[in-house]
């Protein structure tokens, strides 16, 4: 874990526009990627490109290879795109020790909702300034999250309901990541979106990769159901014995058509499933799982969302 210190200089050196900035590899955000239960192969596959981004570019000219140093995630809220962009970014550079990588968050919002009438100009400052200048003192990954908001589909916005700055914000996105790509071939964009049809078609073209994160199958649940049990069994054992239970799979039948997030969450409305077990979680029962699960499912497919 790092120290205060460490923490405290990366805030006073948070280049402007940013919400946060963190040295890479960080073993918190290699956690985060180990709790994504997900495809091997589609993990993999990102970590490859992720990695191919900082090998190659830099060597081959775009005439041959136009690469722009984007990845884009999509798919339902709740399968974990944010944390599995976060430990990417932990992966890649965990694969070139000393290299001093630096991750970059954005928070799309402060730039569209603080700065009316103004966005176009935040977004350009933001990519030919912030990000650049951190490119220059070495390789950078951006995380964009909810990149729809920088990047909305312009043929779907009316000029009556959306300012004009909205859509030149989309063009300052597009010009950005061209020059970008040109000038910082060190330079890495891990983008997520909730609604991928809401992302401008221009931005997905320039992406190297676009990968669906789905919501997880049986198989998948049964996995989240086991991690997040055995993880309480650290604190509350009797919990982590719940985890070789006969019932767990027809638990994790009830969890399908669930996301990641929400099958945790029902695990903490089990323990909840009484004031004595609040009390004493350790008297959760498989039996209050499975109508965790069952509750949980009947919200969601009553048009529910579970928090």
């Amino acid at each position: 874990m790092r120290n205060l210190a460490a923490v405290q200089d990366d805030d006073v050196n948070r280049p402007k526009g940013i919400q946060r900035s963190r040295r890479l590899p960080d073993p918190a955000l290699g956690a985060l990627w180990d709790s994504i239960i997900l495809d091997e192969a589609l993990k993999s596959q990102l970590v490859s490109q992720a990695v191919l981004n900082f090998t190659l570019r830099g060597k081959v000219d775009r005439s041959v290879l136009p690469l722009h140093g984007a990845i884009l995630l999509v798919g339902p809220p709740g399968t974990g795109k944010t944390s599995l962009a976060r430990g990417l970014a932990h992966r890649t550079a965990e694969s070139f020790q000393g290299a001093g990588f630096r991750l970059l968050e954005v928070e799309p919002h402060a730039l569209t909702s603080s700065a009316m009438g103004k966005t176009q100009r935040a977004v350009s400052e933001l990519f030919s300034q912030s990000i650049a200048e951190a490119a220059v003192g070495g390789p950078t990954i951006v995380l964009l999250d909810e990149v729809e908001t920088l990047a909305a589909d312009r043929s779907k916005l009316s000029l009556e309901a959306n300012p004009i700055d909205i859509h030149r914000a989309t063009d300052a996105v597009l010009v950005q990541l061209d020059v970008l790509a040109e000038r910082h071939p060190n330079l890495l964009f891990l983008a997520t979106s909730n609604f991928p049809q809401a992302v401008d078609s221009a931005f997905t073209s320039r992406c190297d990769l676009v990968v669906h994160v789905p919501l997880p199958d049986r198989s998948a649940c049964a996995r989240i159901l086991k991690d997040c049990l055995g993880g309480l069994g650290k604190t509350y054992p009797a919990i982590g014995r719940l985890s070789s239970s006969p019932q767990l799979e027809q638990c994790a039948a009830e969890c399908v058509g669930l996301d990641g997030r929400a099958i945790r969450k029902m695990v903490a409305t089990a323990l909840a499933s009484s004031p004595q077990t609040a009390m004493n979680p350790e008297r959760v029962t498989i039996e209050n799982l499975l109508a965790a699960a069952r509750a949980a499912k009947a919200s969601r497919i009553q048009g529910g969302k579970p928090a």
